[in-house]
């Protein structure tokens, strides 16, 4: 099923729909400010074992948070007050940041280290989305077979739709995926380089 919704002036009514179905336990493909995501809350465990069953995850391969604020971040992730000047700068923001989880986090996200991924997407749909859910939603890419990130909702519609209960549709994306920091050391290690731009790392923070 297919919702579609103005990138730029998401309906209430219309979030509210989505928010309703992720509520009920259901498992959707929402736009980010990158690439399109699939997702349920974090409290859905049967969601999550689809998401993972849907996309032939590995369970070595764990499932990034979106969360609504930093607030919300600091109940699921540990953050050192170097990380949270660098995610207050950057979030929110195209980029992924891996922290020390809390007890919070289930394990059936958390990587062998007792890591979490954390995004706050700077798109107007996801934001929303996830400002309306009672708990973080569980991200991971829409990608084919060979990795190649889905831009198309119609696409991805057709790829995924028998496994969703819904895609919302917020328009073509067609961008890098995020750029990946690592903040449970001292100093930020980059994991992977994507949208989000680095020339942080040039200046004090």
């Amino acid at each position: 099923m297919l919702i579609k919704i103005d990138p730029e002036s998401p309906n209430s009514n219309h979030i509210d729909r989505v928010v309703g179905f992720l509520k009920s336990e259901k498992v959707i493909a929402y736009p980010t400010d990158t690439v399109y995501g699939i997702g349920c809350e974090l409290s859905n465990r049967k969601g999550i074992e689809r998401i993972y069953q849907m996309k032939h995850l590995s369970r070595h391969k764990p499932l990034s948070l979106i969360c609504k604020d930093l607030k919300e971040i600091s109940q699921y992730a540990v953050l050192s007050n170097q990380a949270h000047k660098l995610m207050k700068r950057l979030l929110p923001g195209p980029y992924t940041f891996i922290l020390k989880a809390t007890r919070e986090v289930p394990k059936l996200v958390l990587t062998n280290q007792r890591t979490v991924g954390i995004r706050i997407p700077d798109n107007k749909i996801c934001l929303s989305v996830a400002q309306n859910l009672d708990y973080p939603l569980i991200n991971t890419s829409a990608l084919t077979s060979d990795n190649e990130f889905l831009s198309d909702p119609v696409e991805i519609d057709k790829k995924f739709g028998f496994s969703l209960d819904l895609v919302v549709d917020g328009g073509l994306l067609i961008s890098d995926p995020s750029t990946i920091l690592d903040l449970t050391q001292d100093t930020v290690q980059v994991v992977r380089e994507g949208k989000g731009s680095l020339d942080f790392l040039m200046t004090k923070t």
